[in-house]
């Protein structure tokens, strides 16, 4: 059937269809007009937010600094590259003393950090981290106690994930807070903090919240992150923590120790008093490399203000080791106070020259010889940033001798993997 309308309904349609037209016009003005205020309260919202969190990072980045921990690159002893998960707490005892007998915690080396799998597989009921019974039977608290009773400062480790990397124990995502007062409440001086069983969220968002929790605390702790470089910490982490990893995990190796080197130099601006580039920790005395090869290391570790963190057993110190680790004059160039990382500043055929300012208008250099044979190594003094016609004491701090006035470039022929390392005073 044919529907017929009759022209004063099809008016009275119109006429009701246009008032509904001009409600709608006026509904969606209004609507416009609040959903750009809306936008523009939102804008503004979003803007003071922006400013406020910029304003609590500097000042978390102010209380980082004004806490006094980092003004130099952290020195000590940790556990992992010599022992892996073999860890007890008669070890850590036994390190601590140790490190005073040999001298060299009084040589700056403070730290006693102990790595991955200290603890148990799962928390207590209280949600609570727990020492693993087997091997820190008397708890955190009493091995802090220990050491601090010896001068020294107690690390420990912990992981932005739901487990550590041995999977032996729970991470710290989402127990950040709980954990940061565990920490504190044992004495702890120190935290390591991995990057595994992240479930994929980045760094930058798991490990601000362990920071802040850290400060909430009251206890200076020492904030190491350990995310291996994977999102370029050095462009972010200092508003976080006092040092980050530059690379993945170190090994005792001369190619991995190169590879470290050279991975970690590239961010070398970003380094400075409060927080530092860490290229991982030191394999001197492990065996793995020569003696030439672990000198180094130390020299370069040293001159690209990297936390100089012992990784062998320092109670079987054999003097070769020892007399490494304990050149006070190669850890003086990493403790300088101006906290300027030193980097390389030349390459021809794996023939290098490293440098670095210091305080008191003095230079850090270092001729390395990476290639496969004897070689000669020189530092001009345009390569270092030395103006022509300057006149320099170059003390070796190796050799622990002094060439008075010294003027153009500086030389030495070095054997295979070796180095020299000087610092330069103008005259």
């Amino acid at each position: 059937m044919a529907l017929q309308y009759s022209s004063s309904s099809w008016r009275l349609t119109l006429s009701m269809m246009g008032k509904l037209a001009l409600c709608f016009l006026v509904l969606l003005s209004g609507a416009r007009f609040s959903s750009a205020r809306c936008l523009m309260n939102r804008t503004r919202e979003g803007g003071l937010m922006n400013v406020k969190m910029m304003m609590s990072r500097e000042q978390h980045r102010r209380n980082l600094v004004e806490n006094g921990l980092g003004q130099t690159p952290p020195m000590g002893w940790n556990s992992w590259n010599h022992f892996s998960c073999n860890i007890n707490e008669d070890l850590i005892r036994e390190t601590a003393d140790a490190m005073v007998s040999t001298g060299l915690a009084a040589l700056g080396y403070q730290y006693i950090n102990i790595d991955d799998c200290w603890g148990e597989l799962n928390r207590d009921l209280q949600g609570n981290l727990v020492p693993k019974a087997s091997t820190f039977p008397s708890g955190m608290k009493a091995l802090a106690d220990y050491v601090h009773k010896k001068g020294l400062k107690l690390g420990i480790y912990s992981d932005a994930g739901n487990q550590t990397c041995s999977k032996t124990m729970p991470g710290s995502l989402g127990h950040e807070e709980q954990d940061a007062k565990t920490f504190a409440s044992w004495g702890i001086d120190y935290l390591k903090y991995d990057n595994c069983e992240n479930n994929n969220i980045s760094p930058k968002e798991r490990y601000p919240p362990m920071s802040k929790a850290l400060s909430d605390t009251g206890r200076p702790i020492f904030f190491s992150l350990c995310e291996w470089g994977s999102e370029d910490p050095a462009t972010w982490a200092k508003s976080v923590g006092n040092s980050w990893r530059t690379t993945g995990d170190i090994e005792d190796k001369w190619d991995s120790m190169i590879s470290r080197a050279d991975l970690n130099d590239k961010w070398a601006s970003y380094a400075g008093p409060g927080g530092w580039n860490d290229p991982d920790m030191l394999e001197i005395g492990n065996g793995g490399m020569t003696t030439e090869e672990y000198r180094a290391h130390f020299s370069i570790w040293a001159l690209a203000k990297a936390p100089l963190l012992i990784g062998c057993d320092i109670r079987t110190l054999d003097a070769t080791t020892k007399d490494l680790l304990s050149n006070e004059e190669v850890i003086a160039v990493n403790q300088d106070k101006l906290g300027v990382q030193g980097k390389k500043v030349k390459s021809n055929n794996d023939l290098e020259v490293w440098a670095g300012p210091l305080s008191n208008n003095k230079l850090a250099v270092i001729l390395w010889n990476r290639s496969s044979s004897k070689a000669k190594v020189t530092a001009s003094w345009s390569d270092i940033g030395l103006k022509p016609g300057t006149v320099v004491d170059a003390r070796d701090l190796w050799k622990h001798s002094t060439q008075s006035s010294v003027s153009e470039e500086i030389s030495a022929e070095l054997d295979s993997h070796a180095c020299n390392m000087y610092v330069l005073t103008p005259k």
